[in-house]
């Protein structure tokens, strides 16, 4: 433990230019000192800012996205504090409906993005300042908090728009390991939650961390990690519980950036429902977080019987919101454990990256045709011949998001999974592919399934010359272009004017061809 503690980047990787990067991105190391010394300037800025706020609006992208989603579900609103939800789309639906619950003289947006290069942050900074500017005159900077490391190309548009605070990240912390920077606790204090006290958690934590043995919390987990994962369980399946449901697409996102690497690793699978031991392979292995006061027998029965049936599975009790501080650290620093035993470099984010790049050459016009799309049926039918045990089947859906489409999928992965007992994912984009798509890129092997629809009504970007429905299309072409760059099966079904329905019925194909 002590060369991870003392940033000896040759603990992961030998090579002189691994090094230099790993040493850029230990940071995290260092945030739950920082965070428990900035926590009453930031629980400050927060009060003043909430005071005349009726809604938070957090425009992110990626772990500080969904780490913000999981603290507004684990910690209501204190008296006299807004409401808080996330936005992390381009889904032009999706801004439209946020915008509508909006009122910009009552609004607070916080953006958040470490180097203020992530698309999507940045075009709905655009699009939200603009209608408060619309709305409040040169007042619309007062409605605006921006969380950015110092020196940033954010902080530049930031200081321009004259907004109400920026606060400064805590550096060198690469995005899967950014989850408890002022990215996202910014948010949490202006749900008026103590931050100190979730600080606090973190540092404790962190000093478990430092022992030498397997009483290290995070040094445990990560290696049952690595280990199961070298053992060929390398698909680490999430359940979580009601209170804390949030963390499983953040262990997503982290696992899938931090631990897949050139066809190999640790694939996580979120959001799939617990079934009997005969729809699973040997390459599971499961994790159970849930609250203190949570009863889910039937829950409770059915990972019991996956471990009668030799499936390993590690649990964890979150007793209190403020815990969830600590939980993420011990995460993060599995993730780092684990790393290690795979032989994989965790902070190297080149490959998501390259899908980010391609949208925008998409967009800048100096890419091909867009990419095409097949037949339904016989597109999933030749991705599913391909598929062999061990495998992983995912669902990337841009569409917008209706809980109708969001069963449809759900069905689609659990037909998949009966006729392949192979894991499965899915999610709607570009979110999902924000916390799994290092996994599709680079992870163990498998296949996607990118679903897509036709035009929405257009959604206009101020001072752009596309709208938010043609960046959405230039994002999926460029995930599509990557991963068939490197080799990884994929197919493209583009659907009608009832997706629910059209993803219904792939579902009941799969199902009828098991059945005959």
């Amino acid at each position: 433990m002590d060369r991870i503690w003392a940033g000896d980047a040759s603990f992961w990787r030998p090579e002189a230019v691994a090094r230099k990067q790993i040493e850029s991105s230990l940071g995290w190391l260092a945030v739950p000192e920082r965070v428990g010394a900035a926590a009453d300037e930031m629980t400050a800025i927060a009060r003043e800012a909430a005071a005349d706020a009726e809604r938070v609006l957090v425009l992110a992208s990626g772990a500080p996205a969904f780490a913000a989603r999981l603290f507004a579900a684990a910690f209501p609103p204190a008296e006299g504090f807004p409401s808080l939800s996330v936005l992390d789309t381009t889904e032009p639906a999706a801004v439209a409906a946020a915008a509508a619950a909006c009122d910009p003289a009552r609004t607070l947006c916080v953006v958040a993005s470490r180097t203020g290069a992530i698309l999507e942050t940045d075009l709905l900074f655009d699009f939200f300042f603009d209608r408060a500017q619309r709305a409040l005159g040169d007042a619309a900077g007062r409605r605006f908090l921006v969380a950015t490391e110092a020196g940033s190309a954010l902080e530049s548009t930031a200081a321009k728009r004259n907004v109400r605070a920026v606060v400064h990240a805590e550096p060198r912390c690469p995005g899967a390991f950014g989850s408890l920077t002022s990215l996202a606790l910014l948010p949490l204090a202006l749900l008026g939650a103590d931050v100190a006290a979730f600080a606090a958690g973190i540092l404790r934590m962190a000093e478990a961390c430092r022992a030498a043995g397997l009483e290290n919390p995070g040094l445990a987990l990560g290696a049952a990690i690595g280990s199961e994962a070298l053992a060929g369980r390398d698909k680490l399946t999430v359940s979580a519980g009601p209170g804390v449901a949030a963390i499983a697409r953040w262990i997503e996102g982290l696992v899938a950036g931090a631990l897949c690497r050139e066809g190999r690793g640790v694939a996580p699978v979120a959001g799939e429902p617990l079934g009997g031991a005969a729809e699973y392979g040997s390459d599971r292995f499961f994790v159970r977080c849930e609250g203190a006061d949570a009863e889910e027998p039937d829950v409770d029965q059915r990972l019991a019987t996956l471990v009668e049936h030799g499936h390993p599975l590690a649990g964890f009790v979150v007793r209190e919101p403020a815990e969830l501080g600590g939980e993420l650290f011990r995460w993060q620093f599995a993730a780092a454990v684990a790393a290690r035993l795979l032989g994989v470099n965790p902070f190297d984010e080149s490959d998501a990256r390259d899908a980010r790049d391609r949208a925008s050459r998409r967009l800048a016009g100096a890419a091909g045709e867009p990419e095409a799309a097949e037949d339904g049926p016989s597109a999933l039918r030749r991705l599913l011949e391909t598929l062999g045990p061990g495998g992983l089947f995912a669902v990337s859906a841009w569409l917008p998001e209706r809980p109708e489409t969001a069963a449809a999928i759900e069905r689609l992965r659990l037909a998949v999974r009966a006729a392949k007992k192979v894991a499965t994912t899915g999610g709607f984009a570009p979110s999902f592919e924000r916390a799994s798509g290092q996994a599709h890129q680079a992870g163990p092997d498998g296949v996607l399934l990118q679903l897509v629809g036709p035009p929405g009504s257009p959604l206009p970007i101020p001072g752009r010359p596309w709208d938010f429905g043609r960046v959405l299309s230039a994002q999926a072409d460029g995930d599509l272009e990557a991963l068939r760059a490197r080799g990884r099966r994929a197919a493209r079904i583009k659907l009608g004017s009832d997706p629910a329905a059209e993803i219904g019925a792939l579902a009941a194909a799969v199902s009828s061809e098991v059945a005959a």
